[in-house]
């Protein structure tokens, strides 16, 4: 049995965190570097993003993670720590500054940035800010750790599940910053991940890079990929279940609770896209392989034209037509059914490829709520794939145009 429970990161057993305000962004009332520490050495895993400019934390995280353990997580925000000459240098001297603060080796951290891209990184403010932050860890502080890798977001985002293994009862939590330059193919985000189940390190890395291809890479606000973006999870084994070293019933519920902690940050991840007003999920359904149902639902989700449409309130499926048209995928479009689905209820616009009546006082009823769905149904087979998003505003400009300055 799986259920939804507080704490976040902290839910599981082992697990502290931490954030401060530095001094890296120039508004005080925002932290700006988040701290996450395990009891013991932990088993780890992580995806990076797929852009060939990545930000120097990452290649510094893939080095200590070579061994599948790690401790903690050090994160600043503000600052991307991308294209600095000196970016690597400062990466590790995060960690060992880390390290020091937690009497740990820097190997045992996985280090990440998030924020402007390009800008010089002092590293004054975060050697001033650890210590305080490593005095600051507590098992209460998922939600200070959350807000201090927060760049555009507007709501933190931090869920936890807890579940059964081998007969002992399991956590699994996470927390994400992400609203803007979030693009399918891993990763997009930052995410951070932590359980007290026992599995091995390979098998965590089997779990997540599987999970990533139905959730994260399901995802997309805006076109963009980002340079910084990763997903980590660290497993401490505290639980005491039978550590999972195999595929197995006890792989398979780790997997689930590990997707329902994903999904869940997806579309929270979603909702808070950069001026952003509705969550949209697409559901196709009907597809003859796996890799056609994916492909479809992500061109759906990230068609602009559809995003404005959903903005305005404007079941103009068309648009839902045409983003299935130039996706790639081999879909007969003679047979698509595509229909918008809210809490206001349900109406279908397309039947075989074609229009059918229906009204559109109802439509806009249905279109002005906060969560829409779009259901596609290919008519081709049994496969079925969600991807997410969000409408496309005048904010998301606003935001943009000065983002830097």
């Amino acid at each position: 049995m799986m259920k939804l429970i507080d704490g976040g990161i902290c839910a599981a057993k082992g697990y502290k965190a931490a954030g401060v305000h530095c001094g890296i962004r120039k508004n005080h009332s925002k932290k700006d570097l988040s701290l996450i520490l395990s009891e013991v050495p932990a088993s780890a895993a992580a995806v990076y993003t797929t852009n060939l400019v990545k930000g120097a934390p990452l290649t510094v995280t893939k080095a200590h993670l070579e061994n599948g353990i790690a401790r903690a997580v050090i994160c600043n925000s503000g600052n991307a720590n991308t294209c600095n000459a000196n970016g690597l240098e400062i990466a590790e001297q995060m960690c060992a500054l880390a390290g020091q603060a937690l009497s740990i080796a820097p190997e045992d951290v996985v280090v990440a940035s998030t924020g402007v891209i390009g800008q010089p990184l002092d590293i004054a403010p975060i050697a001033a800010g650890i210590p305080e932050l490593a005095e600051h860890l507590s098992t209460e502080g998922s939600a200070e750790a959350a807000e201090g890798i927060m760049t555009t977001d507007t709501v933190l985002k931090e869920v936890a599940v807890e579940f059964e293994l081998g007969g002992r009862t399991c956590r699994l939590g996470g927390i994400a910053k992400g609203s803007g330059m979030i693009h399918p193919n891993m990763a997009t985000m930052l995410v951070f991940l932590t359980t007290d189940a026992a599995i091995a390190p390979a098998m965590l890395k089997k779990a997540l890079s599987t999970d990533i291809q139905a959730t994260f890479n399901m995802l997309s606000i805006d076109g963009d990929t980002s340079t910084n973006d990763m997903v980590t999870v660290l497993a401490n084994g505290l639980a005491g279940n039978p550590e999972i070293t195999a595929e197995g019933d006890d792989f398979n519920a780790f997997m689930a609770a590990l997707n329902t902690v994903t999904v869940h940050l997806c579309r929270m991840i979603a909702g808070d896209g950069e001026g952003a007003t509705k969550l949209l999920e697409c559901v196709v359904t009907g597809a003859a392989d796996i890799q056609t149902a994916r492909t479809v639902a992500k061109s759906v989700v990230c068609s602009s034209l559809l995003k404005a449409a959903m903005f305005g309130a404007d079941a103009n499926w068309g648009r839902v037509l045409c983003a299935i048209g130039y996706s790639g995928a081999d879909v007969d479009v003679n047979r698509v059914d595509v229909a918008f689905k809210s809490p206001k209820g349900v109406i279908p616009v397309c039947k075989n490829g074609a229009g059918i009546p229906f009204s559109e006082e109802k439509a806009k009823e249905i279109l002005l709520e906060k969560e829409i769905e779009i259901l596609v149904n290919l008519n081709s087979g049994e496969t079925s794939s969600t991807a997410w998003g969000c409408d496309l505003t005048y904010d998301y400009v606003k935001i943009n145009g000065d983002y830097r300055t």
